[in-house]
């Protein structure tokens, strides 16, 4: 289990704070207002951002005190950060060993993990030879090779059309059933955590609300979720219990 007990998290003096629990394997969406913390929240579980304040705990351990690479937690930024002089499976290569030395089995490694994402045969591209989706997907690849129980997504496919997008969700979604991982995804568009996150954390002016379940939230949303720009699909709940919404948003 995943517990922030008073977390309070400085962001340059804004301060985010949580006191919640989300147990192992479940799926969590962060929601909520443009500067409202999500980010935040989530640098500060990754060790980006310090924690002045309360408990961060992973399976009843104390890990607020880590550095960032000591912690049970992958992250998945929006921007990839992809090293451009790099080719595709050496940036994917990074997350077994940071001064690239792979020997065979870490290659194999490597070009199963380009495989799984779609990327089979471009191991030996420069990211800008690559697509947008193709670039989600190499920086999904290097994320697949680190063996961290937590996954963490801020806003990863943003920037890629619907249809894409529901691909790579539906594909994030296969690799997280699969080893079993608690996730946490920040997304602007409700509507990326149909189908994907079991649970739903609104976070508003630095306050980390407790995780709600996806159907108790979407009847009675909050003022604050109801408000940012993602809220549309909130207001078209019937369209979006329809059967031909939920195919459509990977439901």
């Amino acid at each position: 289990m995943l517990e922030a007990e008073e977390l309070t998290i400085d962001n340059g003096g804004f301060l985010a704070t949580a006191d919640l629990s989300l147990a192992e394997g479940v799926r969590a969406a962060v929601v909520g207002p443009s500067g409202g913390g999500k980010s935040t929240f989530l640098g500060g579980i990754a060790g980006f951002l310090p924690v002045v304040g309360g408990s961060l705990r992973w399976r009843g351990g104390e890990i607020s005190g880590l550095p960032p690479a000591e912690r049970p937690v992958r992250v998945l930024f929006q921007e990839h950060n992809l090293f451009p002089h790099m080719t595709v499976a050496q940036n994917a290569g990074l997350a077994i060993d940071t001064r690239l030395r792979l020997d065979a089995a870490a290659r194999r490694r490597v070009d199963g993990a380009l495989e799984r994402v779609g990327l089979a045969g471009l191991g030996d591209r420069k990211p800008a030879a690559l697509s947008g989706g193709e670039k989600s997907r190499a920086a999904l690849a290097r994320v697949l090779l680190q063996d961290k129980p937590i996954l963490l997504l801020d806003e990863p496919f943003a920037a890629l059309g619907f249809v894409l997008k529901s691909d790579l969700l539906r594909l994030l979604s296969d690799i997280a059933s699969a080893e079993d991982l608690t996730v946490l995804m920040v997304t602007h568009d409700i509507r990326d955590a149909l189908g994907f996150a079991d649970e739903i954390i609104v976070v508003a002016d630095g306050d980390v609300a407790p995780p709600r379940e996806m159907a108790a939230l979407l009847a009675d949303p909050p003022k604050a979720l109801l408000d940012h720009s993602g809220a549309s699909a909130l207001r078209a709940r019937d369209d979006i219990s329809s059967g031909w919404m939920k195919h459509r948003l990977i439901l």
